[in-house]
């Protein structure tokens, strides 16, 4: 595509069309070669498609060929990105929610040992997080945003856990249905759910214009998930026992499911959250039957992960400034910021653990789980960028810390649990040929969290 060529078209949605396609295919591709790469390294394909987001941003090849970086993201092409990422992230938390069902089997010891890493998982990293926020408050946030805000989201940021990346690890390990298993996996979930509440609460506080609309708000959220819960879930089980009793799950069925997470999606943008936990709430409120949610995972998560998720990643990248992180003074700040982030989670899980009885072994494995970040808090800030509740440096500086995070996961738990203790765990009856559930078996783009 040259130049002179678009130059010479009249019709601006073929122009527009020849401007978006080229740009997705470079991002398709830079995200297939460092995908291949962190799989390489023994890392998840999701560490390495955030690694290629930010390489395409201002951080390399903005900066080693700008005039080619322009070309390509062009004004035009940016804004249809956006729409593009976001629909990924609204169908993505879709199925997130879709997924967040493991408490069966579980007992009530797992059910209480759960509750433990979930509060372990949020509390130490929120007020580590808050109180990193409330110092570095004066010299990293934006002027309008107050410091109970700023602290607040650096908090709830540091808190998140890459939910879908641990129960992958699990399953590809077979450890899913031992006690450790069972236990991490509804911790995490309970953990990312109480900080999508988190954020929506924050959010509508945020953008409210004064305390009666922020009220209206998070009111709004609150009637918005009590009725999707309940009215919706119940109106939407005859499919799912359908699909289940016929093992048939048709484009009449996608229509359905596709109008109420987009619907859902709009709604909550409507009343001043964002689309995404729109998307994780019509999740929740879809069929529990296996086999509805093994038939939704096949159809949708592989072109999430593959087509639309890539794109946010690339989105993210190009308002990632790494060169604004260097210095004496910005490298001791995002230090601290990844200090608190690490010692919340690690430690606090860990130590927790130990308490409730778990080896020092077991209880390092899931501190180490627990800790990472990925895509999850991705969303997670990007939506605060949008909102003005962070700026650029301080994006880029969470986006580092994603980026460690999620790949200091699999070694510190492999370092934790090598392979000749870890199969002495599995449970007895062939656990390790167990199939994993749709929301951590659907091949490698399940790893995006």
């Amino acid at each position: 595509m040259s130049t002179t060529f678009l130059a010479a078209t009249t019709d601006k949605n073929l122009e527009l069309v020849l401007r978006v396609l080229p740009a997705i295919v470079i991002i398709l591709a830079a995200s297939a070669v460092c995908g291949r790469l962190a799989l390489w390294v023994k890392q998840p394909r999701v560490l390495g498609e955030m690694v290629a987001g930010v390489l395409l941003g201002p951080t390399l090849f903005g900066a080693l060929f700008p005039e080619a970086q322009k070309a390509v993201f062009t004004a035009e092409v940016k804004p249809i990105l956006y729409v593009l990422s976001t629909l990924g992230l609204t169908l993505f938390m879709f199925l997130v929610g879709v997924g967040l069902d493991h408490t069966a089997g579980s007992g009530r010891k797992d059910t209480r040992n759960a509750a433990v890493l979930a509060v372990s998982g949020i509390i130490p990293s929120l007020l580590l997080g808050a109180a990193t926020g409330y110092l570095l408050h004066d010299r990293l946030s934006n002027p309008d945003v107050s410091s109970f805000e700023f602290a607040l989201f650096l908090g709830g940021a540091l808190s998140i856990t890459a939910f879908p990346m641990l129960a992958r690890i699990l399953y590809e390990r077979g450890l899913e249905n031992s006690p450790l298993g069972r236990m991490t996996l509804l911790g995490a979930s309970v953990d990312d759910a109480a900080a999508w509440c988190f954020l929506a609460v924050l959010s509508a506080m945020h953008t409210g214009a004064g305390l009666p609309h922020a009220l209206r708000t998070i009111g709004l959220t609150i009637v918005f998930t009590v009725v999707m819960l309940t009215v919706v879930a119940r109106l939407l089980r005859p499919m799912g026992e359908r699909v289940e009793r016929t093992g048939l799950f048709g484009f009449d069925q996608m229509y359905v499911v596709v109008g109420v997470v987009l619907l859902a999606g709009y709604f909550t943008d409507w009343i001043g959250i964002y689309s995404v936990f729109g998307g994780f709430v019509a999740g929740l409120a879809m069929p529990r039957n296996e086999a509805f949610r093994q038939a939704l995972h096949s159809r949708m998560m592989d072109l999430v992960c593959v087509l639309l998720l890539p794109v946010f990643f690339t989105f993210s990248g190009l308002n990632t400034e790494l060169g604004g992180v260097t210095g004496w003074a910005m490298l001791g700040m995002f230090l601290l910021i990844l200090a608190a982030g690490f010692t919340g989670k690690y430690f606090g899980c860990a130590f927790a653990m130990r308490g409730i009885g778990f080896s020092w072994r077991e209880s390092w494995a899931v501190g180490a789980l627990m800790n990472a970040r990925g895509l999850m808090i991705l969303i997670f800030i990007n939506i605060g960028l949008a909102q003005g509740m962070i700026n650029k440096d301080v994006f880029s500086m969470l986006v580092l810390v994603a980026v460690l995070t999620t790949a200091g996961a699999v070694p510190l738990y492999r370092l934790a649990l090598p392979e000749r203790i870890e199969r002495c765990m599995s449970p007895a009856e062939g656990t390790a040929d167990t199939e994993a559930p749709p929301s951590a078996s659907t091949g490698a783009g399940s790893v995006h969290a």
